[in-house]
Order: C-alpha cells, then sequence, then structure tokens
C-alpha cells in the first residue's frame, strides 16, 4: 500500500461569517508540516498533533469571537476542516476506504474508527475530569469532531477507553484520530476504483 498519488491530494476552503474567519488547506500526501493559529493554543497543540500524526500537511488560521468564547471557533474550524478533506478526497478512487487505531498515551487509550462512505454519522463516547484544558473548553472536543464528521461525510466513531488526565485523553484522541484517516486514505493497489459495490462512496 501507498499513500503517495501522482498529484498530491489537496483540499482549500475559507469560510468567513460575523462570528468567525477561517482559512483552511490540507494535503493528504504531505509529511506532516502545520501552520496553525486559532488563538486557542491548546486547540493549536491538537491541530499540529493532528497534521505530525497524519503525514498531512496542513494550514489553517482563525479569527474568531473569543470574547464571547470559543465555541464559534473550534466548531467552524472543525466545519472547514472537513470540507477540505472532502474536497481533497475527491471521488476517493483507490483509497483503502476505512481506517481504524487504538492509541495509548500515558494513562490514556482511545480507539477511533472512521469510514470515508459519504454518509455521515458520529458517535463519541468520552469525559473529561476537567472543564478546560488551557484555553480549550472541553465539551467543545465533541463539537469539532461532529462537525469534521459531518462537514466531510464521514462515519466517525471515538470511544475513550480508558484515562483520568484530560490533556492526555484529548492527545490521544487527536493523535488517533490522525493515524485512523491516515490509514482510510491510503491508497491500496487491490481498489481499481472505489471501495463499494455501488461504485461511488
Amino acid at each position: 500500500m501507498s499513500k503517495k498519488s501522482i498529484d498530491p491530494r489537496i483540499g482549500e476552503k475559507t469560510r468567513k461569517t460575523k462570528e468567525t474567519d477561517i482559512s483552511c488547506s490540507i494535503n493528504l500526501d504531505g509529511t506532516g508540516e502545520a501552520k496553525v493559529d486559532t488563538g486557542i493554543g491548546f486547540f493549536d497543540h491538537m491541530l499540529e498533533s493532528f497534521a505530525k500524526h497524519g503525514f498531512f500537511d496542513l494550514n489553517l488560521t482563525c479569527e474568531g469571537d473569543l470574547l464571547v468564547d470559543g465555541h464559534h471557533s473550534v466548531e467552524d474550524c472543525g466545519i472547514v476542516l472537513g470540507e477540505a478533506l472532502k474536497d481533497a478526497l475527491g471521488e476517493k478512487e483507490g483509497i483503502g476506504r476505512y481506517g481504524h487505531m487504538i492509541l495509548p498515551m500515558d494513562d490514556a487509550l482511545v480507539l477511533v474508527s472512521i469510514d470515508l462512505c459519504g454518509r455521515p454519522y458520529f458517535e463519541y463516547d468520552a469525559k473529561f475530569e476537567t472543564e478546560r484544558i488551557g484555553y480549550l473548553d472541553t465539551e467543545l472536543i465533541r463539537e469539532f469532531f461532529y462537525a469534521i464528521s459531518y462537514s466531510a461525510a464521514m462515519n466517525l466513531h471515538i470511544k475513550v477507553i480508558s484515562g483520568t488526565n484530560s490533556h492526555h485523553i484529548c492527545e490521544a484522541m487527536f493523535k488517533s484520530f490522525a493515524r485512523a484517516l491516515d490509514m482510510a486514505t491510503t491508497f491500496d493497489p487491490r481498489v481499481a476504483s472505489v471501495l463499494s459495490t455501488k461504485g461511488s462512496l
């Protein structure tokens, strides 16, 4: 199997509302380089980890109404990143479609499973002991992944198997998502067109 294609798969999206102004580009065939600035330091760190561990090149900037709270910024970043992923995937020809990872980080153990089926569905089983990690509200982590799953039209399951430290749980979640998405977007030479009896994803 190979992740590399002849032409890099790049998706670019922007979103501007009264609440946020976001620009995002992602290269699925990158090396893990990231330039991220959302105004929420820990969220930036998670997106950088996502890029590094998925071998995605990610550029994302967000100017949001953080004086209100972080909700609009985090949710809208999920929407735009999901749209960029969908754009980069195109017709999904030749990819493995499914990806999964059970990833440990100290006390945390997180399972992520993905199907790039074109039908949005989201399951999330996670609890955090703290309300915030740095300046990121932990309740917004669900909103971010929910937004990605629906805007990218993917089936996404996230389950925290064990863990007590909120930082470790969240970081394991983003890294596990990255590894699962890397697997799902990797080319499989056995897939002639798309991996579906329908003939399309």
